[in-house]
């Protein structure tokens, strides 16, 4: 059976999945819950100084998509309104009582060396396995220049990062925000910095809808709303993108990947990308703790299945397939396939096509029947009919390039840097 312990910059724990700091892990009564389900660590929910903050009513709002509730998730919650104190002894508890578990706690105080060093000496008394560093939040903190207000300019990021690495012997984790240009300038000033590792993504800037009657966003407070932080499955694809990026350029910096991790696949995805570890938040909030149990049955079986004794030997491992547009074959060629004996004769396929592709798919009449067939000359291979069909392996795009040599951007007649390079 594949062995399932994780150390990610340096902190040990069963496995590599770990609640995101969110309202899952605001206290020791969820996160002894999370622990006794089987989840492998925590990151605490964000912690600032005295006096708490004052949180809202309501706080979320979510996007419904074909029947999936919670899609994607939304949040206008601040960071912990406990008290500083509670949930240091709440920690310093916790820890003890599940020593093989991570316990990372999230941070948050104003960008003054004075304040990270006051909060970082108190928190490293409860014998927490680390820190991760809150500069992501994109609602109500950042408007009092901390959270995503540090986080989307690298000089901050770098500035912040190195007081806490002077200031503390625990692993420093910078959690970067993903409402960002270039994401790669964050995580390299969180490794300028001296971070032990990065996490990402946080919450995505938005607003999920809007009440027609009261006309104002959701969620609605008293007649009023704004903007909020997205997750949930929705923002998987932008998380992966984000991840991938600093595994490929940024090469040897620890990544703990976060964004809409709902499966054992989702998490597979992620490592598969470069990342050492992942954290989940709204998975847990739709379905409960004990989704973790399908999540490491899901992921032992696959690894089980493909040879792979532990993570770390498919760690990374797309990477190298992840390339930049100008390094893909551009002879490379497929055309779709339907199989007959599979279609149901919805016409998706002919209807996407025709409309809004290459007409590439024509729609006949044999024997009073309907049928779709393609067009070889006419496919580009874009693969909208595969994407649009209802029926799994009903149309597959079949490789027509067999023995043609590869050809790139950087190589290909048209591109005029190539010409000038030539002349």
């Amino acid at each position: 059976m594949a062995d399932l312990r994780s150390s990610f910059a340096g902190i040990a724990s069963p496995n590599p999945f770990w609640l995101a700091s969110a309202p899952p892990t605001d206290k020791a009564y969820n996160v002894v819950r999370a622990f006794r389900a089987g989840w492998g660590g925590v990151v605490w929910k964000t912690l600032g100084e005295d006096p708490p903050i004052v949180n809202v009513s309501s706080r979320y709002g979510g996007v419904s998509y074909n029947g999936v509730r919670m899609a994607g998730f939304n949040n206008i919650e601040l960071i912990t309104d406990r008290p500083l104190q509670v949930n240091l002894d709440e920690i310093r508890q916790v820890k003890r009582d599940w020593p093989d578990r991570a316990v990372v706690v999230s941070l948050m105080v104003p960008c003054t060396e004075e304040s990270w060093q006051r909060i970082l000496a108190r928190v490293e008394e409860t014998g927490c396995d680390g820190v991760e560093l809150n500069f992501g939040c994109p609602h109500g903190m950042s408007e009092r220049n901390m959270g995503a207000a540090v986080g989307q300019v690298p000089d901050y990021v770098e500035m912040v990062t190195r007081w806490c690495k002077q200031h503390t012997r625990m692993p420093v984790i910078v959690k970067l925000t993903p409402n960002v240009t270039n994401i790669l300038a964050s995580a390299e000033a969180a490794r300028r910095g001296g971070a032990d590792a990065v996490s990402l993504i946080n919450t995505v800037q938005s607003i999920v809808s809007v009440d027609l009657d009261l006309m104002a966003p959701n969620p609605v407070v008293d007649g009023q709303g704004t903007h909020g932080g997205y997750c949930g499955p929705a923002v998987k694809p932008i998380a992966l993108r984000m991840v991938a990026d600093i595994a490929r350029d940024s090469p040897g910096l620890p990544i703990s990947g976060i964004g809409g991790i709902s499966t054992w696949r989702d998490a597979a995805e992620f490592i598969a990308l470069g990342a050492g570890n992942v954290q989940v938040c709204t998975a847990a909030m739709h379905h409960g703790f004990r989704i973790v149990d399908d999540m490491i049955d899901g992921l032992v079986n696959w690894m089980d299945a493909k040879g792979y004794a532990a993570t770390t030997q498919f760690q990374g491992r797309a990477v190298r397939n992840y390339v930049h547009w100008s390094d893909l074959n551009l002879n490379y060629r497929t055309v779709a396939r339907i199989d007959q004996d599979l279609c149901i004769r919805c016409g998706l396929c002919h209807v996407g096509c025709e409309d809004t592709s290459h007409q590439a798919i024509a729609a006949l009449r044999i024997d009073g029947q309907r049928r779709y067939e393609v067009i070889d000359a006419d496919c580009v291979g874009c693969n909208l009919c595969a994407l649009a069909c209802p029926v799994d392996g009903c149309i597959t795009m079949v490789r027509q390039d067999v023995g043609v040599p590869a050809l790139t951007w950087d190589r290909h007649p048209n591109n005029p840097m190539r010409k000038e390079a030539a002349e």
